[in-house]
Formats: C-alpha cells, sequence, structure tokens
C-alpha cells in the first residue's frame, strides 16, 4: 500500500524546461516545491531539440497553405511535415480545429501571443543565465536563416515585415555577403534573414542547470517516480505514484505531451497532440556555421557548440509511435550535405526522437486548470519549450501567487481551448 507523505506546498509534475523553470520561479516567490518525475530530469521533449532561443519563430505552425501541403505531403515519408494516415478521432478533431486556424486573423493573434512570451523569454533568459550561473554553453550570436528558393526567401522577408510589429527585429543578407562572412556553407544560397536577437545553448546542459540551481535553493526533485492518478480537491490535490502518494496544496501538470493522457482522468480535454520532432548530435566538424541557422527550404536546423553539433525538426504526426524513423534521420542529413561543407562530426553521439506537444493553435496552454482551484497546467509549447521556458515559468509563478504577470496572460488561459 502507497505511503502518504504530509503535504507538500507545491507539487510539479514534469522535470523537463518547463516544469524546471517553473518551480525556480516558485522558489524566488517564496513556495516550495517538490518535483516529481517519471524518469530523469529532462528526458523528454527538452533533450534533444536545437537549442535555439528564438523571438524569430513567433509565427505559428497554422497558417494560409499549410494544411494543403500536409495532405500533399502524407505520401511523402521524410517530408518536413508528416502526417501519418490513421484512424485516430482525437487527431482528426484536433486538425479540423487546426484548420480553422489557417487564415490571417488567427495567424496575427497567435504570433502576437508567440512574440509576446518568446521576447519576455529571451529577455529574461539573459537574466537568469547571469543569476543563477547556468553553464549551458548559452551565446547570444543571432540565428539565420538560409535560403536556396528565391520564392520562399521572399515569402519569409514578407513576413519578417510583419513581425516587426511585435518587436522581432530581422535583417536581409545578400548570397555573395553572406558567403564571404559565412565559409561553411556550400555555393547555391540566393540570400539570407538574420535575426540577431535570437540566441543559442545547449539545451541538455541548460535543463541540468536548471536542476542544480533548483536543489541549491531547497527545491527537491524526486526522479523515476511516475504519476498514476491525481484528485483534485478544495484544500489541494491528492497524487498517486507507484510507491507513494503525495498531498500537495497546489499541484502543477507539466508533462509536456503526456499531460493530455492524466487530465483525462478528470474529465479534462487538452487540446495537444504530439508532434515527433528528430535530432541527430555529432562530434564537432572542424568547419562549422558560426551562428545557428535553418535551412529554411529543408525545414532543418543546424546548431554547433564547442561539445558538438546538432542536427534536428521535422515534424510527424503518428501519435506516440517511439520508433526511430531512419527515412527521416537521412532527410536531417540530405539537407546538411545540401548546404554545407562539412555536414557532420566524424562521431554520431545520438539519434534521436521525441514528442513536442502541440496545441492546435500553436500556442501554450498556461494557468488554472478549469473547474479546479487547486490545479495549474503548464503544457503545450510545441517546438519551443526551451525558447519560452522563463517566461512561462515566471508567468506560472505569478499567476499562482497573485502578482501581475510581465505580460498579458489571456492569450495562454486553459479555457479558450475548453
Amino acid at each position: 500500500m502507497a505511503v502518504t507523505r504530509e503535504q507538500d506546498d507545491v507539487l510539479i509534475l514534469g522535470a523537463g524546461a518547463i516544469g524546471l523553470a517553473t518551480g525556480l520561479a516558485l522558489l524566488e516567490a517564496g513556495r516550495s516545491v517538490r518535483i516529481l518525475e517519471a524518469r530523469t530530469v529532462g528526458s523528454g521533449a527538452s533533450h534533444g531539440n536545437c537549442g535555439t532561443i528564438t523571438p524569430s519563430h513567433a509565427p505559428p505552425l497554422a497558417a494560409a497553405g499549410v494544411i494543403g501541403k500536409a495532405l500533399r505531403w502524407m505520401l511523402t515519408p521524410d517530408a518536413p511535415l508528416y502526417l501519418k494516415p490513421r484512424v485516430d478521432p482525437a487527431l482528426w478533431s484536433w486538425l479540423l480545429k487546426f484548420s480553422r486556424r489557417c487564415n490571417p486573423d488567427d495567424w496575427r493573434d497567435s504570433t502576437q501571443a508567440r512574440a509576446a512570451i518568446l521576447n519576455d523569454s529571451r529577455q529574461r533568459l539573459r537574466q537568469w543565465i547571469e543569476r543563477y550561473q547556468l553553464q549551458c554553453e548559452f551565446a547570444e550570436q543571432g540565428l539565420d536563416y538560409v535560403f536556396r528558393d528565391p520564392a520562399n526567401l521572399q515569402r519569409n522577408l514578407d513576413e519578417c515585415e510583419a513581425l516587426r510589429e511585435w518587436g522581432v527585429r530581422s535583417e536581409f543578407i545578400a548570397a555573395d555577403d553572406y558567403l564571404r562572412q559565412e565559409p561553411a556553407l556550400r555555393d547555391g544560397i540566393v540570400g539570407a534573414i538574420r535575426f540577431p536577437d535570437d540566441a543559442r545553448l545547449r539545451p541538455d546542459r541548460y535543463v541540468a542547470e536548471l536542476a542544480r540551481a533548483l536543489r541549491e535553493r531547497g527545491g527537491i526533485i524526486e526522479e523515476h517516480c511516475k504519476v498514476q492518478s491525481l484528485q483534485p480537491q478544495s484544500a489541494g490535490v491528492d497524487v498517486s505514484t507507484s510507491a507513494e502518494r503525495f498531498w500537495s496544496r497546489d499541484c502543477v501538470v507539466a508533462l509536456g505531451a503526456w499531460s493530455p493522457a492524466l487530465l483525462a482522468q478528470l474529465r479534462l480535454t487538452l487540446p495537444v497532440q504530439p508532434g515527433k520532432g528528430y535530432s541527430i548530435t555529432y562530434s564537432r566538424p572542424s568547419l562549422v556555421p558560426r551562428r545557428p541557422m535553418v535551412l529554411k527550404d529543408r525545414s532543418v536546423c543546424v546548431t554547433a557548440w564547442d561539445s558538438g553539433f546538432r542536427l534536428g525538426s521535422t515534424m510527424e504526426f503518428s501519435g506516440y509511435d517511439s520508433t526511430l524513423n531512419p527515412r527521416r534521420l537521412a532527410a536531417l542529413e540530405r539537407a546538411a550535405q545540401e548546404y554545407l561543407r562539412e555536414p557532420a562530426g566524424t562521431q554520431v553521439q545520438e539519434r534521436w526522437a521525441g514528442w513536442r506537444p502541440m496545441t492546435y493553435d500553436d500556442v501554450p496552454l498556461l494557468g488554472r486548470a478549469p473547474g479546479h482551484s487547486r490545479l495549474w497546467i503548464a503544457a503545450g509549447h510545441g517546438m519551443l519549450g526551451i525558447s519560452m521556458s522563463t517566461g512561462s515559468g515566471q508567468l506560472m509563478a505569478d499567476l499562482m501567487t497573485g502578482r501581475s504577470p510581465a505580460f498579458d496572460p489571456r492569450p495562454y488561459r486553459v479555457e479558450r481551448c475548453a
């Protein structure tokens, strides 16, 4: 029989970037925190992404023309966006809501909401790096979009004009000038767009450092502690795991793509689908790009750190299939070979896939769970959990302690998806 501990102040379910950032912000606000993690710190989507910090990525996935493109790509398993044909009522319901967002007005609403939290997170991250001495290969170098397709370049230049309204700066660099600046690239590009306010870090080290800072300030992390059920009550939340029961004054569900399954026990439908992303990590080649870059015509991200080199991206809606698809991994390598003089290091350190928690409007869910005064949700960050982590954590702490948030919390409220 599971033993019930004495009451905790705040329980956070999930020790990824969002759960850890929320815990750290709550500790700074005077709350005490215990985090329950089914595996180990940062073992989910926080582990294998490309570590770019990107206000440039404010535009959502839901945009005009995306549905038609996705349907055409259903017969191309290595396409950047792949929808695996299958009978899945939850997925098709999600896709219907997603398709309704693919219009200019909703695009603007989502872009504005994403830009607000991305810009706050970008500035807050610098402060946290300094305050907590986070050793995570952080560099404020900017990020480049690189193009071989003139039409795609022009579409992105038009989009950059709209992004300036929300404080996202960019600059165009002609092909010849860019190639002189960037010797790692092959000939054949038609131009580049630089986002000078973007940054990069090594995500696995960042998450490990958040855990260190949290523990040093009195937070507790229980690893290998899988939550089986939770029961909100008026005075707190009862959480059952395989070994113990926990009772807390407040509870935050920050389980990424696994959040819907747990909340379904309470008949709360969270509109989150697992979007599978891939990455390959190598030893560092001798010639690497000076900044992180996105090979935009292939939707592949390239990041170099002192400690390694990573190719990543792609979006695959195939449920919770955990297999590594070799065709999709090969697509990352083909894109790098097309653009880069040295597309890989001599050693493959890791081939990885993980599930990004995708909402149909591509805006995270941050706030109180509908109908439950002591239960909170921090989920649905899609491809940008690392980029949005500090802003999300601070917003959650502000909402839970009654402080005034740094930006408007209404676009992220969970009730919008009820």
